[in-house]
């Protein structure tokens, strides 16, 4: 039995053909109006999911408080810790909230809008990304809304309500700055977030049993960043800002607004370098995703 190859021109917002990439021709690239053919495809995909979800609106009502009181929990130790010391790293209450709420809320955005890319390893050995493929539509898009888990905004909502309380307790002097630094930072942390797990999915098409790696990078990163940089040691502080920039998540922008020093050896403009960071994290997120689609070759045998 000789494989086959499955024509993947939907990847590219394109009809079935050829493969981009592959000895049928070069890749073309992605085509006019792929991003509005993506979030056209993410919408219509998510909202049949979503519509599914709220047929049983008892059932999503109980799996959403569950959501926000599993997530809470991680808090709750937050507190606990807080009931036995004055500070955390030379960080009261208020601050350590914050950078908890911060980190919490980009998280849970993310994990709400791209977390189903976690099954892309499974898709990729039992050949069910083929189908995906078949269609002329964004592959990105279909894999990421496909099974579109609602109750994941319990999440979001969690870390919301702990960025608000911190908020409430904090004695800040606000400037116009760090009012708009503040919502900037919580959308770049979300899209740093996204991209991490595209990069992620992507590794997944060469090592299909590797999705916990990926996952220590976003949840483990999510726990890292709900705490003070000043109790890590400085190599993974530095790891987190040169190698894999989840510091620009939260960890920096939320110092400035602190009126806190950036660690040490990270220049203080880097505070407002968040956008541009996520903007670069998506760039290489789309070249590996790229690279791992010319390099299916289904399962067929």
């Amino acid at each position: 039995m000789t494989r086959t190859r499955v024509g993947s021109g939907g990847a590219y917002g394109q009809g079935p053909g050829p493969r981009p990439g592959s000895a049928y021709g070069p890749d073309p690239g992605p085509a006019p109006g792929f991003l509005s053919d993506s979030w056209r495809t993410y919408r219509m995909v998510a909202g049949m999911w979503i519509r599914s979800t709220m047929t049983y609106r008892a059932s999503f009502a109980l799996t959403l408080v569950t959501s926000f009181c599993v997530t809470f929990f991680d808090f709750v130790v937050i507190l606990l810790m807080f009931g036995q010391v004055e500070g955390l790293g030379g960080f009261a209450f208020a601050e350590v909230a914050l950078l908890y709420g911060t980190a919490g809320t980009a998280f849970g955005i993310a994990d709400l809008t791209m977390g189903s890319l976690q099954r892309m390893g499974k898709r990729v050995r039992d050949g069910s990304l083929d189908m995906f493929l078949m269609r002329p539509a964004p592959l990105l898009a279909q894999v990421a809304a496909d099974k579109f888990a609602l109750r994941r905004f319990g999440r979001v909502l969690q870390g919301l309500f702990v960025l608000v309380w911190s908020l409430c307790l904090l004695d800040v002097a606000w400037t116009p700055v760090k009012l708009v630094l503040l919502p900037v930072t919580v959308v770049s942390g979300a899209v740093i977030f996204a991209a991490v797990m595209v990069l992620g999915a992507s590794t997944l098409f060469w090592m299909q049993d590797a999705a916990e790696v990926t996952n220590s990078f976003t949840y483990g990163g999510n726990t890292l960043l709900g705490y003070p940089p000043t109790i890590f040691a400085q190599d993974l502080v530095k790891g987190v800002v040169y190698v894999v920039p989840l510091a620009f998540v939260n960890w920096l922008p939320a110092l400035y607004v602190l009126g806190r020093p950036a660690p040490a050896g990270v220049p203080e403009w880097a505070a407002f370098a968040s956008p541009l960071v996520a903007a670069v994290c998506c760039g290489v997120a789309g070249l590996a995703w790229r690279a791992g689609i010319r390099s299916y070759r289904s399962t067929g045998s």
